[in-house]
């Protein structure tokens, strides 16, 4: 099992073309840890905004009377992707992990499997 910041420098140097991730509480906003980044991108203000992605894709789900969990989201901008991975595992209700790739440089399919990896692995 992986503390909050093992996994956290574990998804920045596996991930190939990966940026910045961050552990983040969607009912709160708050990003519980960060790693990554940088002056131009600020994690922690990027947390809080895909906090709203997450509460309006579950709101949205609960109104269409959707019954399936969301295994991630993710946001495809010119140059980077953004993978947002709600965690499943004990002790992780209401957390997910997210994660910033270069688009030049990721391959996303690897990028979702070592990131769901590295969710199993989390302890919280």
């Amino acid at each position: 099992m992986a503390n909050t910041e093992t996994a956290l420098k574990e998804a920045l140097a596996a991930i190939e073309g990966a940026t910045g991730v961050a552990l983040v509480d969607y009912t709160s906003g708050m990003a519980l840890g960060t790693m990554g980044g940088g002056k131009d991108f600020d994690l922690t203000v990027a947390a809080a905004g895909n906090t709203d992605v997450v509460r309006a894709k579950l709101r949205t789900m609960e109104h269409l009377g959707l019954k399936g969990q969301i295994e991630d989201i993710l946001i495809t901008l010119s140059d980077q992707y953004h993978l947002i991975r709600l965690l499943t595992s004990r002790g992780g209700n209401g957390l997910f992990l997210y994660l910033v790739l270069d688009g030049k440089r990721a391959n996303l399919a690897m990028a979702r499997h070592q990131l769901k990896r590295i969710e199993e692995d989390l302890e919280v």
